[in-house]
């Protein structure tokens, strides 16, 4: 391991492919009763305290990942340094949660556009928009939700708990983290995103990517 410190429209997934910027398309995650088992959970699974790090096999294969990522990057995070800790901090956090790094940043561009400081109209936070409830029902008062860590993780962990809910279908479950199942458009987006702009290579013995099914019921 190397530890290092909007319906789909054609303009949209032009952009994509070019890396140009999209509006945030941020919506507004629902609040839902948790029992006390889940809230738990949820609170235990953003608590762990280890330093973000890139889980590949060989530094080798890290160090190809993060340039790959790095120059897809740079157009929309110009500084270097900011750029490599916060690509090591999405791999990081998603493979904790089970997620592909590279849906995340698919996500992530969709939500905010990169933008570490966006604000949707319903309030929701930072570049995983996260909307400040979350931090209050698992977490603590204490939790800002704009630092870089903090919000990727209660990012990745609501869209598991999300992805669980909905027994591994990725776009339902993406329509629940934007507030708008049961709608094609935000899924479609989020999935463009990562396929045409951020994919890359699987490595043998890789678990496969959540279920998807390209359908918003």
């Amino acid at each position: 391991m190397l530890h290092l410190t909007s319906r789909v429209l054609a303009r949209g997934t032009l952009a994509c492919v070019l890396g140009l910027a999209l509006p945030v398309f941020a919506g507004n995650q629902m609040y839902e009763p948790l029992s006390a088992s889940v809230q738990a959970a949820l609170s235990e699974a953003i608590s762990d305290q280890a330093v973000p790090h890139l889980a590949f096999g060989t530094e080798r294969e890290a160090r190809a990942w993060l340039a790959a990522m790095s120059h897809r990057l740079a157009r929309r995070m110009p500084e270097r340094r900011e750029r490599e800790e916060f690509l090591v901090t999405v791999h990081y956090e998603a493979k904790r949660a089970g997620l592909d790094p590279q849906m995340v940043l698919g996500l992530i561009q969709v939500e905010s556009a990169f933008r570490k400081y966006a604000v949707s109209t319903a309030g929701a936070r930072g570049y995983m928009q996260v909307m400040p409830f979350w931090a209050k029902l698992i977490g603590h008062s204490r939790h800002n939700l704009f630092h870089l860590r903090t919000n990727l993780r209660f990012g990745c962990v609501i869209l598991r708990h999300y992805l669980d809910i909905e027994k591994g279908d990725l776009f339902r479950a993406l329509g629940r983290y934007n507030g708008s199942l049961g709608q094609a458009e935000y899924p479609s987006l989020v999935l463009s995103a990562w396929h045409n702009h951020w994919a890359y290579p699987v490595r043998t013995g890789e678990p496969a990517p959540a279920k998807r099914t390209d359908r918003g019921t």
